[in-house]
């Protein structure tokens, strides 16, 4: 045993004195020429590496450096900036002078998606004939070749394409690949934008063997949280899982989605093409949907019965909130179609149940075909319109009720509770903005109704004849009976800015 401890001993010496030597002998700085020229010769980038390169030896043989940037062929900025970085190598390689990196970790880095920070041509560059095939984008040169990427705790600019910034701060990424081209990502992040902050961790699966003609991903777990002003108090949070691939053609696919919003559940499938105008036809089930908490809308009943809508989570200020326009509206910049079916839906306190959505949006203009349900012992069909093609959003509905209870309706749309029994309508109805005070003071239209089991408050039609007959003659005696007789009522109603007729 002794012996053994000896030669373990002897042997941990010359490890660490054959370490020494090979750190004294080999100068990292020799290095620095060879790493710049495989960066540009593999993907046209230019690295730039200041100050000297130093060893550090444990827990792990590493080259650290100073300040290093990115730069892509004729950006004006740099593509990654980064106040250090670190390149764990492989050992042996380095008895023969050479370089075998293992991994490579940025800190407080600054990744750019700008125009500046992007890949430009040369502006003496020799033009081609013009049936010439294009040159392959500088981008599409770029290929990912370490085996691990760690970011820690850095910063991503994102500008979009009207002009808008978003950064992407807290950024911690873990990156891993094999042979095969087969990668596994972990990453965290922050988003703030508008006094909103969006919290994010991912873990997923990506197959990069045909990037960049195709690529597919697996989204294992995607964690998500939203806060802040004009969202709900306890915010949106949830979780995610998906398949997704994409093609070269801009042509995308999701499947086996699963998404939580809060207390709600939604599965399906999507697929499209991105560009210039995206298209994109989604198929989506939930056999739960809350939107009360998702839209900010929580209610409570008072003292006199009325419900109150409770408060979000911190309005915008006054100078942050821009006038009404639906210009940058999304339905606007892009075009899809939507088959949405919800086995049990929670809004305003209403209850339904069977819902199904079939819409379609074209160049601002979203076609509801179908907008079907049942709630208590009735059903409803909504088909209609929504125009976001003009400044404020206009709608137009033909609904048809089936006997709905009218107490629920009108408490759900904070209308006096002066009114019951089950209603009957078929109309047409129009105006502008999709808010309860919207509706109130710009909708118009007209409806056949029928209103069974019919009781207004205060009033009895039965109870009242019943009574004058009874002060016109003495003979007469009603006999006593319920306050709450049934009636059932007829008629056409119209609606202009908020009155009915």
């Amino acid at each position: 045993m002794k012996r053994f401890i000896t030669t373990l001993a002897i042997l941990l010496v010359v490890i660490v004195a054959g370490m020494t030597a090979l750190v004294l002998l080999v100068n990292p700085n020799d290095f620095r020429a060879y790493m710049a020229k495989e960066v540009e010769q593999r993907s046209g980038y230019q690295l730039v590496l200041n100050g000297d390169l130093r060893w550090h030896v444990w827990p792990q043989l590493s080259i650290l450096s100073g300040p290093m940037s990115l730069t892509a062929p004729g950006a004006q900025q740099p593509f990654v900036s980064a106040s250090n970085m670190r390149l764990d190598v492989k050992l042996l390689p380095l008895l023969s002078h050479q370089l075998a990196v293992k991994q490579v970790l940025l800190k407080e880095a600054v990744i750019r998606l700008t125009p500046d920070s992007a890949a430009q041509r040369p502006a003496n560059a020799p033009q081609g004939p013009d049936d010439a095939a294009p040159p392959t984008p500088l981008t599409q040169r770029w290929t990912f070749d370490i085996d691990n990427l760690q970011v820690a705790d850095s910063l991503i600019i994102w500008q979009q394409g009207n002009g808008e910034q978003l950064n992407v701060r807290d950024l911690n990424l873990q990156l891993s690949q094999n042979a095969q081209r087969y990668a596994h990502i972990e990453l965290g992040s922050r988003v703030s934008r508008d006094q909103r902050e969006l919290l994010l961790k991912l873990n997923a699966d990506v197959d990069l063997s045909r990037y960049p003609q195709h690529l597919a991903a697996t989204v294992n777990q995607l964690d998500y949280q939203l806060s802040g002003a004009d969202l709900p108090r306890e915010g949106v949070k949830g979780q995610a899982s998906l398949q997704a691939e994409w093609r070269d053609n801009d042509a995308f696919s999701l499947k086996n989605l699963a998404l939580s919003l809060n207390d709600s559940q939604l599965s399906g499938s999507a697929s499209g093409t991105l560009g210039n105008r995206p298209q994109i036809a989604l198929d989506l089930h939930s056999p739960a949907l809350n939107l009360d908490p998702l839209l900010g809308l929580e209610t409570h009943i008072s003292s006199d019965g009325q419900r109150i809508q409770a408060q979000r989570g911190g309005p915008a200020p006054v100078i942050a909130q821009p006038e009404q326009d639906n210009a940058g509206s999304l339905f606007n910049q892009m075009d899809g179609q939507l088959a949405l079916t919800v086995d049990n839906l929670n809004w305003r306190g209403l209850t339904f149940n069977g819902v199904t959505l079939q819409g379609s949006s074209n160049n601002g203009l979203v076609t509801l075909a179908a907008l079907t349900g049942k709630i208590g012992n009735g059903q409803f069909s909504l088909p209609g319109s929504v125009d976001f093609r003009h400044t404020r959003t206009q709608i137009a509905l033909t609904p048809s009720l089936q006997n709905i209870a009218v107490a629920p309706l009108l408490k759900a749309f904070e209308l006096p509770a002066s009114l019951n029994g089950d209603l009957t309508l078929n109309g047409n109805f129009s105006g502008s903005g999709l808010s309860v005070p919207d509706f109130k003071r710009a909708w118009q239209g007209s409806a056949e109704i029928s209103l069974d089991n019919a009781l207004m408050a205060g009033l009895n039609f039965q109870r009242m004849i019943q009574r004058a007959v009874e002060r016109s003659s003495s003979r007469v005696h009603a006999a006593a009976g319920p306050e709450n007789d049934f009636q059932h009522i007829t008629g056409k109603m119209t609606l202009q800015k908020g009155l009915l007729a």
